[in-house]
């Protein structure tokens, strides 16, 4: 009602189950936990609006409107148009980002009245935007299937992340940080497991008795001819005696 905007339905239905999201995970080195992946819904209490006041407390000090890039360049070919820190659009914050910058609930036509469309983007420590989603939902998977991981919004610039947070996405999410390699070769990360050697019969194979080799006939022939006269000449001394 402040800010005469109306929630998402997905984003409604979402603060409908729980006023906000925050999951943080460690791991251990040198049996020491170190905390690594955050993910963070802000609660609705904390779902500030950027843009509307100063960043300090001086005089005449210089607002977010007033740090704006209006050089960019807006809805060329495929890119959405950028949010706008002054009026044109309401910029509510969802997630702080450690620092790194923060991922905003944009509604970029808030004039004359406010449009219920909105949009997910990320808002980078130099003030650049990058388009993250177009609802809450493909933004809430996006976190989880990051894992939380330091700068993970930074993969959807056009600088990527630092070198450091690349080298926790190769150990813990390979398949995201090499996309590149994905689609060149498709196999890269495919399980090559063959079942038929996994779950190989155990039957031992019988063994085939080796049948002795048949003689030839001549042999044959031979063998018997001297068995014949062998038979001839016991018969002859039997005689003579």
């Amino acid at each position: 009602q402040k800010n005469s905007c109306v929630l998402p339905e997905d984003l409604k239905n979402f603060y409908l189950m729980t006023d906000g999201f925050q999951m943080t995970w460690s791991v251990k080195t040198d049996d020491t936990p170190m905390p690594l992946g955050s993910m963070v819904i802000n609660s609705v209490s904390k779902l500030c609006r950027l843009g509307g006041s100063s960043m300090y407390t001086l005089p005449n000090a210089p607002t977010l409107a007033d740090l704006e890039d209006d050089t960019d360049e807006e809805g060329n070919g495929d890119k959405p148009e950028k949010p706008h820190f002054d009026s044109r659009s309401l910029i509510f914050e969802l997630d702080p980002c450690n620092g790194n910058g923060k991922v905003c609930l944009v509604y970029k036509h808030a004039e004359p009245v406010v449009s219920p469309d909105t949009e997910i983007w990320f808002l980078d420590r130099a003030l650049y935007w990058h388009f993250l989603t177009k609802t809450f939902t493909a933004y809430y998977r996006l976190l989880i299937t990051h894992l939380g991981l330091p700068q993970w919004q930074y993969a959807f610039t056009s600088y990527g992340v630092s070198p450091q947070a690349k080298q926790w996405f190769n150990m813990y999410k390979p398949i995201t940080i090499n996309t590149a390699l994905l689609s060149e070769e498709a196999d890269s990360f495919v399980n090559k497991l063959d079942p038929n050697k996994v779950f190989k019969s155990k039957n031992k194979t019988p063994v085939l008795k080796k049948k002795p080799p048949s003689q030839p006939p001549g042999s044959q022939k031979s063998h018997t001819n001297m068995t014949s006269a062998k038979t001839s000449s016991l018969a002859g001394n039997s005689s003579r005696k």
